[in-house]
C-alpha cells in the first residue's frame, strides 16, 4: 500500500484493520507485544473516546503480559481441545438458519474483487482476521469506497458485536478482552462513518 495513494485517515484505518487481523489470526509474539506496549497514543478529537481508551488499555495489557501467557490464552479461548469456547468465524454469529450461505456470499464478493485465498491459507474466508485483512486491502485500493462500505456492512458489522461480546464476557480472556474492546469501538466508528456517507 502506497502511503501517497490514500489519505492519512485511511492509512490509519487500514493499519488498525491490519493490526486486528494479525491479533485475531494468531497470538502476538514478544516483538508485537513490545511494540503495542510502547506505541504512541491514538490521535483523536476526543482523547477520552472509546477507541482511544481501548487503545490505552490494550497497550497496558501488552506491557503487563508475556508471549507465553497470551499464547495460552489464545489457544484456550479460540482453539481449545475439541470445540473452542469462542469461535472467530463470523458466520457463526450471522447465519440464522441452515439455508443461509454467508460464506458463499463472502467468497463471491472476494472473487468479484479479484481476491482469492492463497493455497497455504487454511482458515475459511469468514474468519474475523480475513475480514479485517480484506477491509485493509479495500481501504488501500483507491476507488473502492463503495466496496468497503458493502463489505463492512454486509459481512463484518453484523458479527462484530456478538463476537466481541463473546470475547469480553469470557472467563478465559484477559489480553484478548482488550483486543475485543478496541475492535468493537473501532467497528462502531466505522459503522457510524459509513452511515454518514
Amino acid at each position: 500500500m502506497s502511503a501517497a495513494s490514500i489519505s492519512p485517515e485511511d492509512e490509519a484505518r487500514a493499519n488498525l484493520y491490519g493490526l486486528l487481523a494479525r491479533l485475531f489470526y494468531a497470538p502476538p509474539d514478544r516483538a508485537l507485544l513490545e511494540a503495542l506496549a510502547n506505541a504512541d497514543e491514538i490521535v483523536a478529537e476526543d482523547p477520552d473516546s472509546a477507541v482511544a481508551a481501548a487503545w490505552r488499555a490494550l497497550a497496558a495489557a501488552a506491557a503487563a503480559t508475556d508471549e507465553e501467557a497470551v499464547r495460552e490464552e489464545y489457544e484456550a479461548a479460540f482453539v481449545g481441545t475439541g470445540k473452542a469456547e469462542i469461535t472467530l468465524y463470523t458466520t457463526a454469529y450471522t447465519a440464522k438458519h441452515s439455508l443461509d450461505l454467508p460464506l458463499v456470499e463472502i467468497r463471491d464478493f472476494l472473487q468479484s474483487q479479484g481476491l482469492v485465498r492463497r493455497e497455504n491459507a487454511f482458515e475459511p474466508e469468514d474468519h474475523i482476521a480475513g475480514l479485517c485483512e480484506t477491509m485493509r486491502h479495500l481501504i488501500g485500493t483507491p476507488g473502492k469506497e463503495r466496496e468497503q462500505r458493502r463489505f463492512f456492512e454486509v459481512f463484518l458489522w453484523p458479527a462484530a458485536k456478538p463476537l466481541c461480546d463473546a470475547i469480553v464476557q469470557s472467563h478465559i480472556t484477559n489480553f484478548y478482552r482488550r483486543v475485543a474492546r478496541l475492535a468493537e469501538s473501532f467497528f462502531e466508528l466505522e459503522h457510524i462513518a459509513f452511515d454518514l456517507d
